[in-house]
């Protein structure tokens, strides 16, 4: 008689519990979301909730708060010159802007370019982000010194014979020079910074894109409007609205620069300049209402900037 076949013994699947990292995410993010409430949300609606009130000092004595509703905000708008520091704020922006990102795009185009063979990239990309790291009351100073009447600029100029030595002129007292010395600042403590984030999201692209660009007969030029600018559009939205904001929040480089007067004739007057004045008179209710006029300001600006670069991509 024939022994019946062993029986097949089907392997055992062993579940195992799973893990869940999930919570270990939300665990870490909780430093960030109390540090961001306190610091800044809970600030950020206390200042909203004061702009309707009426709160400040008067010498020794307290004022509010009382509620007022829209009154701080109908002030700003009927009896201040708030429309004039928001555009002395944005034409000193855009007038440093400008040569910054043209500026930032050519040096980020020419250290990415391994065709070129540039010797001493690491040299160069030091000393254009050097600026970026010195304190701007210090850039200001350093400026507020080098063309005042007496400074070194002015020297040089009566040396080359391109300025007489009894009528030097005044930097600060001319509207003109005055911005555009807050728009060089500007310039040159921020186009190192705009250089390295450019070249990181070129350095970004795949090469074989160019390569093929230069078989089909691509010059560099269109390589750059055609590859460069489209595949870094995200980038390049990114520093526009960050430098936008920083643009709307100036204010130590034209503080320092004109001793905080906005010489001539407020004309450096920036909105934030304009909103310290009032706190500095502890006139809290109509710095709130100034404060959230800058953010509602920032808002719009990022707001358009962004359906611009999502209008662009859909008609692609």
């Amino acid at each position: 008689m024939q022994a019946p076949a062993a029986t097949k013994r089907m392997p055992q699947v062993q579940h195992h519990k799973g893990v869940s990292y999930a919570k270990w995410g939300y665990i870490f993010l909780i430093p960030f979301f109390v540090v961001f409430t306190v610091f800044t949300l809970y600030p950020l609606l206390s200042t909203f909730y004061y702009s309707f009130f009426e709160y400040y000092r008067s010498g020794l004595k307290e004022i509010g708060p009382n509620f007022i509703g829209l009154a701080n905000y109908v002030t700003l708008f009927e009896g201040s010159d708030l429309p004039k520091y928001a555009g002395n704020t944005f034409i000193m922006w855009f007038l440093g802007f400008v040569p910054q990102i043209v500026i930032s795009l050519a040096l980020a185009s020419w250290f990415t370019d391994t065709r070129l063979k540039l010797k001493g990239q690491g040299f160069f990309k030091t000393v254009i982000y050097l600026p970026n790291v010195i304190m701007a009351s210090a850039f200001a100073m350093l400026f507020f010194t080098v063309f005042s009447i007496s400074g070194p600029v002015n020297q040089i100029l009566v040396k080359m014979g391109l300025m007489n030595a009894n009528s030097m002129y005044d930097w600060m007292n001319f509207t003109a020079s005055t911005r555009g010395l807050v728009a060089l600042m500007n310039f040159l403590m921020w186009f190192g910074n705009t250089t390295i984030m450019l070249m990181a999201a070129i350095m970004g692209i795949d090469p074989t894109l160019f390569e093929a660009a230069e078989i089909d007969g691509a010059s560099p030029m269109q390589q750059f409007w055609s590859i460069t600018i489209p595949l870094i559009r995200p980038i390049l939205i990114y520093v526009v609205i960050t430098s936008m904001i920083g643009g709307i929040q100036m204010f130590d480089v034209p503080q320092v620069l004109t001793k905080g007067l906005g010489t001539p004739n407020r004309t450096t007057t920036t909105l934030v300049m304009f909103l310290n004045n009032h706190l500095y008179s502890k006139n809290y209710g109509l710095a709130g209402a100034v404060s959230m006029i800058l953010f509602i300001i920032a808002l719009v600006l990022s707001l358009i900037v962004f359906r611009f670069n999502t209008a662009g991509k859909e008609k692609k």
